[in-house]
């Protein structure tokens, strides 16, 4: 049984810093490409970051400079270091494993940990 488990998420003023772990279980950890999501009200869910095997990484313009997405293999688990927080990153972020097999995709989420960030 696949889970992805985020910690981390809370409420923070604008200007700080929070740290989200997603710690997965059920699957060959190493194998898959990492992501952090997140959606908001009345928005779709969209990129923050993403992580491949070999460490390689890319970021949403919008977090570009403030967010480190990271992976320690040993403990199959991966970050996302959430610096200089702002209003606008207020939202539910989801951890995605995600990997392409020999006929399908093979593609899992996280329940979800709320961020708010106060103004």
């Amino acid at each position: 049984q696949v889970q992805l488990v985020e910690s981390g998420g809370g409420l923070v003023q604008a200007g700080g810093s929070l740290r989200l772990s997603c710690k997965v279980s059920g699957l060959t950890f190493s194998s898959y490409v990492m992501g952090w999501y997140r959606q908001s009200p009345g928005k779709q869910r969209e990129l923050v970051a993403a992580i491949t095997t070999g460490g390689s990484t890319n970021y949403a313009d919008s977090v570009k400079g403030r967010f480190t997405i990271s992976r320690d293999n040993a403990k199959n688990t991966v970050y996302l270091q959430m610096n200089s927080l702002k209003p606008e990153d207020t939202a539910v972020y989801y951890c995605n494993a995600n990997v392409d097999g020999r006929i399908r995709s093979y593609v899992y989420w996280g329940q979800g940990t709320q961020v708010t960030v106060s103004s």
